[in-house]
């Protein structure tokens, strides 16, 4: 290959790496640490902020839309605990989350995932996804009925601090719905079933019994509070934050700050969609009845210095004649965005576009297929590592008619080293000529002087689509390989700078430089010394520093990234040294390797005769 061309591939992969790590990793690592640091704070039981809330509930004339806050009747700033504990509550039971439903109030505002937790120990503390009004960080789901129509403002709806009773089972299981109840003094019963399913996804039937004298007209509201702004990574190909999707419009993605500042979002009504919260691994999203017309909106209010995000759907209004009843019905996803499961509730359930939850990004149709590679051999062997390393040589062997054409050509080109330093010597005042009489040579053997790059260059979307895969896929998150390796989707654990743990120092984050990145640096010397040393000293010198750069580099990027490098590069010398081999080209890597050790013995020889 061209060395010119070599350096040219080499520069720009080293500039997109720079790039990546110094505006991307770094900071996603940071605000991931910071999170982490507050997750295992508010597990702890720490104080809240003393913020005082407004009272919640859906009230006031025709559409008006509903709001959602804390309850009169709890203490704000209290621990989570003492939340829970300030008032009565149903059980949630199932094997894969287990919380609580608010009989003040009716809301689902107590929720824990039992599969997942804080750290790779697996006796520290599970996410915490819903927490109630008065708890540190308040996020709750919430349904109910808005008032409307003539004489509307004079009915009697639930509130927060409605309080209601229990009917049949105490607790909800897959295969025990729970009923709340509660009559108001004018004669309506109102009645709100949860049910669950063997995963995230809750069923909330609510219906209105009408015992009075006149017809009553109802609004169906749905809606999720979140108070305090979440942590987030900041990292620009993942999203985080208000989401939802609105008829033919699509997904649509808000940041945070985007409902602070610009005020609140109100898409025009439609009658399919969902709305709600994403974050890196979890979500809560509400889905109104399918087939009902529903007004959307993502707002945001800032009270007593703290603010509160929502996301809220208002249906249209049902009348209910004396002596009738009526109900209405949606769907709460509320857990982890495992990719199966979402998946699964697209089809199931019929919710449009609902895998895009996950954030595969602009490259979908390289970074899904990725993953479910990743996930088919995982299944059969049982770990994610070993699946890397596995579609690593499935990915060689379909580009393999690519690079067996640029290593070919490669071989040709070093047969002809001999020819091409004559052209430099007949030519070395005409640069013009020198370049012309290349050419002539470069079409008459049928050689692509640029063919040396393809290598590199496949390897970089391959490279991405993986970054993209460990980062935002939740089976990634926590998932072993060997050894000390415990976590693919975080950085080598160990450093040479402290011996790899033998000296009792944590050095800073710019020295951990793992085992897996050495392994990485090595076999990308390797690589580089399976070619001619260059004659230009500035290019030799490239090639020499190139693999310590990029092992700093790599050292902070995901385990499960760095092995795949290190794996991809050990193939790649063996299939070029195969195809090198079978051209009849010299390979000249241990004649470059013993070339270096024998440089540095004659510098030091002529360092002592000096």
């Amino acid at each position: 290959m061209d060395n010119k061309n070599f350096i040219l591939a080499i520069a720009l992969s080293l500039a997109v790496l720079i790039g990546w790590q110094y505006f991307f990793i770094e900071p996603q690592q940071q605000a991931q640490r910071e999170q982490a640091a507050e997750q295992v704070a508010d597990d702890q039981a720490l104080q809240g902020d003393g913020t005082s809330l407004p009272q919640p509930g859906a009230s006031g004339q025709g559409q008006n839309a509903p709001t959602g806050g804390g309850s009169a009747s709890v203490p704000q700033g209290q621990t989570r605990e003492a939340a829970l504990a300030a008032s009565e509550r149903v059980a949630i039971n199932t094997g894969r989350v287990e919380g609580s439903i608010n009989l003040t109030g009716g809301r689902l505002d107590d929720l824990r995932l039992k599969d997942y937790h804080l750290t790779v120990d697996p006796t520290s503390p599970t996410i915490i996804l819903f927490s109630p009004s008065g708890s540190p960080d308040p996020y709750y789901a919430e349904v109910g009925w808005v008032a409307g129509g003539d004489g509307g403002s004079n009915v009697q709806v639930p509130t927060a601090d409605t309080v209601w009773t229990v009917e049949g089972e105490p607790t909800l299981t897959p295969s025990t719905p729970v009923t709340l109840s509660w009559t108001n003094d004018a004669g309506l019963t109102f009645n709100r079933t949860f049910a669950v399913d063997e995963n995230y996804m809750f069923t909330v039937t609510q219906s209105v019994q009408n015992n009075t004298s006149e017809p009553v007209t109802l609004f169906p509201y749905g809606l999720i509070s979140r108070h305090g702004t979440p942590e987030t990574s900041g990292f620009f190909i993942l999203h985080e934050g208000p989401i939802g999707v609105f008829g033919e419009e699509g997904l649509q993605e808000f940041s945070y700050d985007d409902l602070i500042e610009d005020g609140p979002i109100s898409p025009e009504k439609v009658d399919n969609g969902w709305l709600g919260f994403t974050d890196k691994y979890w979500a809560s999203t509400l889905i109104p009845t399918p087939g009902a017309e529903f007004q959307a909106r993502l707002s945001a209010t800032e009270r007593g210095g703290r603010e509160i995000y929502q996301s809220d759907y208002l249906e249209s209004g049902i009348t209910i004649d004396p002596g009738s009843s009526a109900e209405s019905s949606n769907l709460l996803f509320a857990g982890a965005k495992e990719v199966d499961v979402i998946s699964g509730y697209k089809t199931s359930l019929g919710i449009e576009k609902f895998d895009l939850l996950i954030d595969w990004g602009w490259f979908y149709f390289l970074t899904k297929p990725m993953f479910y590679a990743l996930d088919f051999f995982y299944k059969l062997v049982g770990n994610f590592g070993v699946a890397i390393l596995i579609v690593t040589v499935l990915v060689k062997t379909i580009f393999f008619p690519l690079a067996n054409k640029a290593y070919v050509s490669m071989s040709k080109m070093k047969k002809l080293q001999p020819e091409m330093v004559k052209l430099r010597e007949r030519y070395k005042d005409d640069k013009v000529k020198q370049q012309q009489a290349m050419m002539e040579i470069y079409k008459k053997e049928k050689i692509n002087p640029v063919s040396g790059c393809v290598p590199i260059l496949i390897q970089i979307p391959v490279f991405f689509a993986l970054y993209k895969v460990i980062l935002v896929t939740i089976e990634m998150r926590h998932a072993p390989f060997f050894g000390w390796i415990q976590d693919l989707s975080a950085p080598d654990p160990t450093t040479i700078f402290n011996l790899f743990g033998l000296i009792p120092w944590d050095p800073p984050s710019f020295l951990m430089i793992g085992i897996w990145p050495l392994i990485m640096g090595f076999t990308m010397w390797m690589q580089m010394k399976m070619n001619p040393t260059p004659p230009d000293a500035t290019q030799a010198m490239i090639f020499n520093w190139m693999p310590v750069i990029f092992t700093f580099m790599l050292a902070s990027f995901p385990a499960g990234l760095v092995i795949y490098w290190a794996w991809n590069n050990s193939l790649s010398v063996l299939q070029q040294y195969v195809i090198m081999r079978r051209q009849g080209v010299k390979v000249e890597l241990w004649d470059n390797i013993s070339g270096v050790f024998k440089r540095k013995k004659e510098s030091n020889e002529g360092g002592s005769s000096s």
